[in-house]
């Protein structure tokens, strides 16, 4: 099973700033180092609350292109996508382009979108995103795979369209879908190369998802061991952030004996790929959940069983 990070694009509230990219850059490096598989950024423009308080975030598929050009070996990531936000003939040549820059390291993960006031904000439309969504995934894999599509639907249009130059792996870079109500699921069934959930705590927290997907699979008539499944997962150090106790459910916690622990049970669940994003987002956060992962290696390397 392999195990990753979101790094945080958004404005932090600990900072009052988003961090900057030289600070994205060395963090970037520093979760190499501790041994993490992979990185995954949000693909959001801006957060804002009903009272109109607005969170900002740097675009994540530019901080993802420097990503790739200065990081060596992580899986580097979208979680996820928004469809709304660029025509997936465009999506698919800048996910070849930015597999190019990584050396082969991309996952493309995508979803219809969700945040409402991002798209008022830009002037995306809100209305039928499962419908655009379902269109775009039959211009997006095709180009991903064989580099070439020609469609007319209602929403998109890639008449004769061709990638070209391609990503340096042959099928180009997966094709991971978040997805977590049934027509979603039904969509990543048929197209995704890995399905992904959020936000996940404890592991059987992952176990009604697990079902839902199986069930997609079914519908679709494709074998669930053929879809992987990865989990976004919501972890906090209360001690971290001076608090006592998490200030709300819905999150993870626990000693570094715990938590590896959990990992090696998500693992027994089937789950593929876990992705963290760590509440603070600090060095010692990222230490503390290296830790954890090195343990979880350990007795997974000396044979010993999930509790």
């Amino acid at each position: 099973m392999e195990i990753g990070v979101v790094l945080m694009l958004v404005e932090l509230e600990r900072l009052g700033r988003a961090l900057t990219f030289a600070e994205l850059r060395s963090t970037a490096a520093h979760c190499e180092q501790l041994g993490f598989d992979s990185l995954w950024v949000y693909d959001h423009l801006l957060y804002r609350t009903k009272k109109g308080r607005t969170t900002g975030i740097w675009e994540g598929w530019s901080m993802l292109s420097a990503l790739a050009a200065c990081t060596q070996k992580a899986t580097l990531g979208t979680l996820v996508a928004c469809n709304s936000f660029r025509h997936p003939a465009l999506l698919a040549k800048m996910a070849h382009t930015v597999d190019e820059i990584s050396g082969g390291r991309l996952v493309l993960g995508v979803g219809a979108g969700w945040n409402q006031p991002e798209y008022d904000a830009f002037g995306f439309p809100f209305d039928h995103r499962v419908d655009r969504f379902e269109e775009a995934l039959q211009v997006l894999r095709p180009l991903l795979k064989e580099g070439r599509v020609d469609f007319a639907g209602r929403y998109y249009t890639a008449r004769e369209c061709e990638i070209a130059p391609r990503s340096p792996r042959l099928g180009g870079p997966p094709l991971l879908i978040g997805a977590s109500h049934p027509r979603m699921l039904r969509l990543a069934a048929r197209y995704a190369d890995l399905y992904n959930t959020c936000y996940m705590t404890i592991p059987r927290s992952a176990e009604a998802p697990l079902r839902r997907l199986q069930y997609a699979c079914k519908q679709e008539g494709r074998d669930p061991a053929s879809l992987p499944g990865t989990f976004l997962i919501s972890m906090s150090f209360p001690d971290l952030l001076g608090w006592e106790q998490p200030k709300k459910r819905g999150t993870l916690t626990g000693t570094v004996q715990e938590i590896a622990a959990v990992l090696a049970e998500y693992e027994a669940l089937g789950a593929a790929h876990l992705m963290f994003h760590l509440v603070p987002s600090t060095p010692e956060a990222y230490q503390r959940l290296a830790r954890s992962v090195q343990l979880y290696r350990q007795d997974r390397a000396a044979g010993n069983a999930a509790p």
